[in-house]
């Protein structure tokens, strides 16, 4: 596979921006923007960029504070004097491609700065897309059974909301009390949602979690939006939901059908603001984002190994089970094994308080699973879900995914499976 040259088609991504601000206007041989290969210099290894940018050198034209509050985040050129970055790029091994510049970028969040070029939308949307693929691949090659509910579970404990905010907290990034262009870039910016707590008919719902109806009538959901509500299967979450299953509650079709909405969604969130998690969330999904577009598809890659797919997780707890006897049984026809037996294997204190029975399932002469319990029953259970995890937990012993192939050893397919059990 061909590496792209990434930097020739994201330029419009890529550029440093500068904002149009007054002292820029009335000083511009001062504060003229420099190309994009000279605007990043590490020193060594603290990550700490060379200015490219001239001081003044006198006293005469001070920069007043003043200019910076007019703007809803800090401009582009004030990311190269801030401490803060330099040591979060140290911290996290960015690559040196990296500037600073889109670091700054990836701090601030739709809610807190609607303008599309100084937000970190854009590359939240390439980071969702890039975490969604690396964790797919990733645990369907690893584990080629697993069931579509399984699946879900296990992506959502990857990179969903609540483990992206977890993952930005112990990088030690900040959040800032309120947005401003008077604010250090190394700190998280965002419109904070308003605070509230109450319920709805003491159901644990909260009023300002309700989705609010629009009264104008053309932006009312369609039928087919309606009609999301009544279907909830596999299927239909694995088509029409996003990589975790969720429903989506506007999707591309839309924003191509009004190119507007898209802006209004972002005025709306900047209006109402919204959680920590959420602004966590879009984030590490910029960061991510901007680190594909600078240093390639090796280094985003790297960097997804490093701090998202290096977490533990425990996907045998990811299963539930309701009637496991049955599904076992209707795996074996499957599979054209026998039909699975159950035989007690040992016990002891059939009689006292506390007795413990030990089950195996069999079919034939293989043993499929084996549990223990207080019962027969419930070891006899135990036994089945033992059987059905075997099975679903399969995992090759050479996992390589797609992203790892390339023009040397190219990638071979893996095992597909016949998908889980209907009943």
């Amino acid at each position: 596979m061909k590496a792209l040259h990434l930097l020739r088609w994201s330029g419009s991504v890529l550029s440093p921006r500068t904002r149009p601000c007054c002292f820029i206007h009335k000083y511009p041989s001062r504060y003229r923007p420099q190309p994009f290969n000279i605007l990043l210099r590490l020193q060594s290894s603290a990550a700490v960029p060379i200015r490219t940018i001239s001081e003044p050198e006198d006293d005469t034209e001070p920069q007043k504070p003043a200019h910076y509050t007019l703007l809803p985040s800090p401009p582009p050129s004030r990311a190269l004097s801030s401490a803060r970055l330099s040591a979060l790029h140290a911290r996290l091994v960015l690559p040196p491609r990296l500037p600073l510049e889109s670091l700054a970028r990836c701090l601030v969040d739709p809610s807190a700065d609607t303008n599309p070029n100084f937000n970190n939308a854009s590359l939240s949307i390439l980071g969702y897309d890039l975490l969604g693929y690396y964790t797919s691949e990733a645990i369907v090659c690893r584990y080629p059974r697993l069931p579509t509910e399984v699946t879900f579970a296990a992506m959502h404990a990857y990179c969903g909301p609540k483990t992206l905010a977890a993952v930005t907290r112990e990088w030690g990034v900040e959040v800032a009390a309120a947005p401003g262009g008077e604010v250090d870039p190394g700190v998280l910016q965002c419109t904070r949602q308003e605070a509230g707590n109450a319920s709805v008919n003491g159901t644990g719902t909260q009023f300002k979690d309700l989705p609010k109806v629009a009264e104008d009538p053309s932006t009312r959901p369609n039928p087919e939006q309606q009609r999301r509500g009544w279907r909830r299967g596999a299927t239909s979450q694995t088509v029409y939901d996003d990589d975790f299953g969720d429903e989506i509650e506007r999707t591309e079709t839309d924003y191509a059908e009004r190119p507007e909405l898209r802006q209004e969604d972002a005025q709306r969130k900047a209006k109402r603001g919204v959680t920590l998690e959420v602004a966590s969330t879009g984030f590490v999904r910029a960061l991510m984002g901007a680190v594909y577009l600078h240093a390639g598809k090796r280094a985003a890659y790297n960097f997804f190994k490093a701090h998202i797919l290096s977490r533990h997780l425990d996907v045998s707890k990811l299963f539930e089970f309701r009637q496991p006897t049955r599904d076992l049984s209707k795996l074996c026809a499957r599979e054209g094994f026998e039909s699975p037996v159950a035989r007690i294997l040992s016990e002891t204190g059939r009689k006292s308080r506390h007795p413990v029975f030990v089950v195996g399932v069999f079919a034939g002469k293989d043993k499929l699973g084996e549990g223990s319990g207080s019962s027969l029953d419930e070891a006899r259970i135990r036994a089945a879900i033992g059987a059905l995890k075997g099975w679903y937990l399969y995992s090759p012993l050479e996992v390589r995914v797609p992203s790892e192939a390339t023009e040397e050893k190219p990638w071979e397919p893996v095992l597909v499976d016949g998908g889980e059990v209907f009943v």
